[in-house]
C-alpha cells in the first residue's frame, strides 16, 4: 500500500502542483493552505469548502500529517523537553516559556555530522534529514503550538546541511498563505557552512547566529571540525558583506570552556574578527558532555569576559541557562539509544 505524503511542509507552489496533478480546480491549493496553516486542522476530513469528491481524490495520496510527540520531560523552571518519532529515529524540541516570550528550539536532522566536541547532538553521529513537514511538526503538533511568539532553528543538526527543507519551513512560517509571521520571530544557526550562509542570506530574512566558541582558528579547529573546510574569518568576511544595521540580526554563539576560550587574548581576537560587524555575542555556560574532556568557565570569569567585550563596543549578554536538568540546555540533545547520561 502507497504511503501516503503530508501535506505540511509543502509551499502554496508545491500545493498548486499537487491539486494540478489531482485534476482538482487551481483555487484549491490555497483553500488547502489555508485549513493546515492557519485553521490547523489534522485531517483532510475537515476541510469542508473542498468537496466531498475532491476531499477523497486528496485523501487517496496524501494526509495532513501532523503527529503528536511521543514523550515530554518538564524541568523545574518550567522548561519543557518533547520527543518525536521519524520514520525509525527520534528527534527532539525544547519548548522555553519566559514572561512575554515563548520559545520553540527546533530540531533539522536526527543527529548531526558537525562532531563538535561539547556536543552530545554530535556525539551521537548523523542518521537522516529532517523534511520540512518533519520541522514544521515540531512548531505545529505541541500543546503550546498557539502560544509561540519565537521559534529558533537551534536544536539537533546543523541547518544549512538541510537547507532545502530549511528554507521550505521558513517560507511557511512567514508567508501570507503560511503562519504571516514575521522574520523577526525565527534565528537560524549555524556553524558556519559558506556554501549554505550565502544562499540563506538571500533567500530568507529571518535572524542569524553564527557558532563561533573560539576566534584563534588553531584553537577553535580543536573543537569544532568545520574550522578546517570553513574558517571563522571567512565566515565573518562574508556577513561583512551584508547590512545588519536594520532589522535583521546577526549574533554569535560563544559557549565558554575554562582556560580554553575565556583569556585576554581571546576578548581581543574577538574584538579584532568582529571589527565593523553590526552584530552582538551570547555567552553560554558549558552543560557538560561526557567524554568531551572540558570544563565550564565559572560565573565571575563570564562576567568578567562579557564586560570586556562591551567595553569594546561589541553588545555582549550571558545566556540564561534553561532546562539543564531534564538534558534540554544548549548542546545536550541527544536521542542516541544508549543513554551517554548514564555515564556521568
Amino acid at each position: 500500500m502507497e504511503k501516503k505524503k503530508s501535506l505540511v511542509g509543502l509551499t502554496l507552489e508545491e500545493l498548486k502542483q499537487v491539486v494540478s496533478q489531482l485534476s482538482l480546480p487551481s483555487y484549491t491549493a490555497k483553500q488547502i493552505a489555508d485549513w493546515i496553516y492557519k485553521k490547523r486542522v489534522r485531517s483532510v476530513d475537515e476541510m469542508t469548502n473542498i468537496s466531498v469528491v475532491n476531499r477523497q481524490k486528496i485523501s487517496e495520496h496524501f494526509e495532513v500529517g501532523l503527529s503528536s510527540p511521543i514523550e515530554c520531560c518538564q524541568s523545574i523552571d518550567g522548561t519543557k523537553k518533547y520527543l518525536f518519532q521519524v520514520n525509525n529515529h527520534y528527534i527532539e524540541s525544547v519548548f522555553i516559556p519566559e514572561a512575554e516570550r515563548a520559545t520553540l528550539c527546533v530540531s533539522t536532522q536526527v543527529g548531526c555530522k558537525m562532531n563538535c566536541l561539547f556536543c552530545a547532538t554530535g556525539k551521537q553521529g548523523f542518521s537522516a534529514h529532517l523534511t520540512a513537514s518533519e520541522i514544521l511538526n515540531q512548531i505545529f503538533s505541541i500543546p503550546e503550538s498557539e502560544q509561540l511568539t519565537n521559534v529558533v532553528y537551534m536544536g539537533m543538526g546543523e541547518p544549512f546541511d538541510n537547507l532545502d527543507s530549511v528554507l521550505s519551513s521558513l517560507s511557511i512560517l512567514t508567508s501570507d498563505y503560511g503562519l504571516a509571521w514575521s522574520p523577526k520571530r525565527i534565528t537560524v544557526s549555524s556553524v558556519g557552512l559558506l556554501p549554505g550562509l550565502k544562499r540563506y542570506l538571500v533567500e530568507s530574512k529571518c535572524h542569524l547566529a553564527i557558532s563561533l566558541h573560539n576566534p584563534i582558528p588553531s584553537e577553535r579547529l580543536n573543537i569544532m571540525p568545520i574550522q578546517k573546510a570553513y574558517s571563522i574569518e571567512s565566515v565573518v568576511e562574508e556577513l561583512k558583506k551584508y547590512d545588519f544595521s536594520g532589522q535583521r540580526r546577526v549574533s554569535f554563539e560563544y559557549t565558554m570552556f575554562k582556560g580554553l576560550n575565556d583569556q585576554m587574548k581571546h576578548v581581543q581576537a574577538l574584538a579584532k574578527l568582529l571589527d565593523g560587524l553590526e552584530c552582538r555575542i551570547n555567552l553560554i555556560r558549558y552543560h557538560s558532555v561526557p567524554e568531551s574532556g572540558l570544563l565550564g568557565t565559572e560565573i565571575k570569569q563570564m562576567e568578567w569576559f562579557r564586560d570586556e567585550l562591551n567595553k569594546r563596543g561589541i553588545t555582549t549578554t550571558i545566556r540564561k541557562s534553561r532546562g539543564e536538568d531534564i538534558y534540554a540546555a544548549c548542546g545536550l540533545l541527544s536521542t542516541k539509544k544508549k543513554n551517554i547520561y548514564e555515564k556521568l
